[in-house]
């Protein structure tokens, strides 16, 4: 139950990334926008099972920290790709380095925020 209100709360925090005050009537760009709301929710999902791996019980936030940004490389490069693709054609106007930026910081917020989750559910130590 607490990895599902994890997981709940995790995917909200990234969708705001995604959500425009007007979405687009264009099929490209609601096509783009489905490929980054799928490429978040497979990352996630990735990411959830590193989270719930019996293996990192004695690990150090460090350690779980290095270990979940070498998690799911190709789920976290399409996740990557298909949000730069998204936010491009949504906001052509916009330079595609500050896309990037912002690809790059929903990624880096993903693996903060499973972190966050691992070291909160930990018990504290003796």
């Amino acid at each position: 139950m607490r990895m599902l209100m994890v997981g709940a709360a995790l995917v909200m925090m990234t969708s705001a990334a995604m959500i425009s005050p007007v979405m687009a009537d264009d099929d490209d760009a609601k096509g783009a926008q489905k490929l980054a709301m799928q490429g978040r929710d497979d990352y996630w999902h990735c990411l959830a099972r590193e989270y719930s791996r019996d293996s990192n019980q004695g690990m150090t936030e460090q350690d779980f920290g290095r270990s979940v940004a070498g998690a799911c490389p190709s789920e976290r490069q399409y996740y990557r790709v298909a949000l730069l693709d998204y936010l491009t054609t949504q906001y052509p106007s916009i330079d595609a380095g500050a896309h990037l930026a912002t690809a790059n910081g929903a990624v880096e917020a993903a693996q903060k925020d499973i972190v966050t989750a691992f070291v909160k559910q930990r018990p504290p130590a003796k």
